[in-house]
């Protein structure tokens, strides 16, 4: 077992994280708005109606607000000097900078326009005197403003690279060019991220109550890799940087920070007026045809609410609601929405929810009207029951349904009226209610079975159902809707010795298609080979090397290994009652309060994509293993002896303990089971695992020889 020291009592870490999850709720703008830069002064009136103020954006560019002119000019431009006075001296200032004629055109009319201004030529605010609206033909200046001396204008401000947590993201010192623009050099991610995103949000570390930022390009896919590039990336709808925290890459659907940077309180960063031009915000419009996400409904309504996950639209149609559900499910995974129990709270005791899946037997979706009479699964008369298993009757109405790259998107109608008042809720459209979501499994009889705490809802969401525009969705990720074939499962038998390092999960070949679990973008490795199936013997002790890491603030880099009889593992995220359902064979032990710690806990070591993820590219697992590279941490591994009980059930797992979804399979015989050896076409095994079986007959046949002799004399 490893040396680690039991950690201390949970409960100060308990009261933490609930300060963190109150704080993370709370979003203060810095900045009150609107925000339009440093106030240089009011255009002075001389002739042809001159109006607007005017402020300083940042060095090179000026913005008039609220500009107005006749227009009757005959020649008359925005025009910049250096003079005590305007003069003809001055440097015309072209209006629009995109024209597409040979010469600047001339200022038309103006009733009440905001106006951006770039000095041409490399001209800087400290260069000239004043800003004018000068007519050149008869040398008259109809307005103008004059610069205060000493005017400190607001700067892009130059922010630490991305901290390294995961994935090998790095980069350059990020800039934030404006208050919605953050420009990334350098940047390098090997893309292998399952549910990764730009993120921001607020509170001392990121969280899952963040919001997606899209990528360069304006989508919000998953992030693809990086390899060095410079990009820019644009803050949607209304938020600025002076609202957020931080900017990280994160892993929604797996709640993983891999790496991040802070946003300083003290910002004094351009506004975003169009001055910083990057690609066209197709986001802002959610009906855009350019957009692959999931397909906005007629309705502009729509929440996105656990963690961002499940999307949620809604219209009004008479005495009915049409509601739209989109997630990416799982198979076999439900959707539930509806209202709550209680007012100002989630409580699932006495909700009224409709559960929504994707039928895979008859391959068509579902949407089921269910009333909670109790937390627990139905018993034909109390629990989370369909209504129509208990003497009511389902009142959602199926409209349509479709599963397109990854994401389930069903559309169900439903009464405005509680029709049966003791099974049902109304759906207020004068104000604002409390809702509630859910994801979980279905049971056998294709009904809603448990869910964990962190897929239902955590804290109070209000929707107000009689909106006619409450749009807050970003957009969905989409997955591709074919990949490569996995590679062959690996078998490793009749050794004794193990290391277990972390790795790549291998994308749409690796962990995800052999197990069929979900992965959040990385695995275990032992001896240097994906999740293999390992054969150990009853009786037999097995010696596992352990270099999952053992720095506790890093949660993408601490990785204890244990063995349990669960398929996902995670016995340190789990609550007590579930913690209850696992049997653990090895890597756990209990403080003198009663909980649960990890003993094996040694340095960090991980194969690393030497570029971005290539596991589509890489046809097997060999070749596939020439595109990492080994990285570790200084110190030692942590040891794990296990000795294997006679008790011990065919089949247990090796896992993480504080992540779902890193390990796979222990296969437990009788000593002289056969068990899978090279050349069966099922299985591959690596160099030790091949080398052990031929090791030991040759030992064995040494043996024989042996009493043969003695026997003959």
């Amino acid at each position: 077992m490893g040396s680690q020291a039991p950690p201390p009592s949970g409960s100060l870490a308990r009261v933490a994280v609930a300060i963190l999850v109150l704080h993370a709720g709370t979003v203060l703008s810095r900045r009150p708005e609107p925000y339009y830069g440093r106030m240089i002064g009011r255009l002075t009136q001389y002739a042809h109606g001159i109006r607007g103020t005017v402020y300083a954006v940042d060095e090179n560019t000026v913005f008039v607000r609220g500009f107005a002119y006749d227009g009757t000019g005959p020649d008359a431009y925005f025009w910049v000097g250096d003079s005590p006075q305007p003069s003809p001296e001055g440097t015309l200032v072209p209006y629009p900078e995109d024209y597409t004629t040979r010469d600047p055109p001339i200022l038309t009319a103006h009733s009440n326009s905001d106006i951006l201004l770039r000095l041409p030529g490399g001209t800087r605010l400290r260069d000239i005197k004043w800003l004018s609206v000068w007519c050149r033909r008869f040398t008259v200046n109809f307005g103008d403003v004059f610069i205060p001396p000493g005017l400190d204008p607001p700067r892009p401000r130059v922010l630490p690279e991305f901290k390294r947590l995961a994935h090998g993201l790095r980069s350059g010192n990020i800039s934030v060019l404006d208050a919605k623009t953050f420009y990334i050099p350098n940047l390098h991610y090997d893309g292998a991220g399952p549910d990764a995103y730009f993120w921001v949000g607020n509170g001392t570390e990121p969280n899952p109550f963040g919001t997606k930022v899209p990528n360069e390009m304006g989508s919000l896919n998953p992030l693809r890799g990086y390899q060095g590039e410079d990009i820019e990336i644009q803050l949607p709808g209304k938020l600025t940087a002076y609202d957020v925290d931080w900017l990280a890459v994160w892993c929604v659907e797996y709640r993983h920070n891999f790496g991040h940077v802070y946003i300083p309180k003290d910002l004094d960063v351009p506004p975003a007026l169009g001055q910083t031009k990057i690609t066209p915000a197709w986001w802002y419009n959610p009906t855009s045809s350019t957009t692959s996400q999931t397909p906005y409904s007629a309705t502009n309504n729509c929440k996105e609410i656990l963690d961002k996950r499940l999307q949620v639209r809604w219209e009004i149609q008479g005495d009915q609601i049409q509601i739209t559900l989109a997630a990416r499910l799982r198979k076999d995974q439900y959707m539930a929405f509806g209202i709550s129990g209680a007012e100002g709270r989630p409580a699932m005791l006495g909700a009224d929810v409709v559960v929504a899946f994707w039928d895979s037997k008859a391959n068509q979706p579902r949407a089921v009207d269910y009333t909670i009479s109790h937390l627990a699964q139905c018993d034909g008369n109390k629990g989370v029951c369909p209504d129509a298993r208990v003497g009511g009757s389902n009142d959602a109405v199926l409209v349509s349904g479709n599963q397109k790259n990854g994401v389930t998107t069903i559309t169900y109608r439903r009464p405005l009226a509680a029709k049966e008042p003791i099974k049902d809720k109304e759906v207020f459209t004068t104000r604002s209610q409390s809702v509630i979501a859910a994801f979980g499994p279905l049971n056998s009889r294709a009904e809603a079975n448990a869910h964990s705490f962190m897929d239902t809802t955590r804290t109070d969401v209000q929707v107000d159902f009689g909106a006619t525009s409450d749009n807050t969705c970003i957009g969905l990720a989409e997955l591709e809707p074919e990949g490569p074939p996995a590679w062959a499962t690996r078998v490793i038998s009749g050794v004794t010795n193990f290391t277990a390092r972390i790795g790549p999960a291998g994308g749409s070949r690796g962990y995800t298609p052999i197990t069929g679990h979900p992965s959040w973008g990385i695995a275990w490795y032992i001896n240097d080979q994906l999740i293999p199936e390992i054969y150990v013997e009853r009786g037999k002790t097995y010696t596992f090397l352990v270099e999952g890491g053992d720095d506790r603030t890093n949660p993408a880099k601490f990785h204890p290994f244990y063995i349990s009889d669960s398929s996902e593992g995670g016995f340190g995220q789990k609550k007590e009652e579930d913690r209850r359902k696992q049997r653990v064979f090895a890597g756990v032990a209990y403080d003198n309060e009663g909980y649960p710690y990890p003993t094996a806990v040694g340095r960090y070591c991980e194969w690393t994509h030497k570029t971005i993820d290539q596991s589509a590219t890489s046809e097997t697992f060999e070749d596939y293993m020439k595109t990492l590279q080994l990285e570790c941490n200084e110190g030692e591994p942590a040891v794990l002896n296990w000795t294997v009980a006679h008790e011990t059930p065919d089949l247990v797992y090796y896992q993480c303990y504080t992540h779902n979804n890193l390990g796979w399979k222990i296969h437990v015989v009788d000593p002289g089971t056969k068990v899978p050896f090279p050349g069966d076409q099922r299985a591959q095994v690596n160099e030790a695992a091949r080398s052990a079986p031929i090791l030991l007959t040759a030992v064995m046949a040494v043996i024989v020889i042996g009493v043969i002799n003695m026997t003959a004399r």
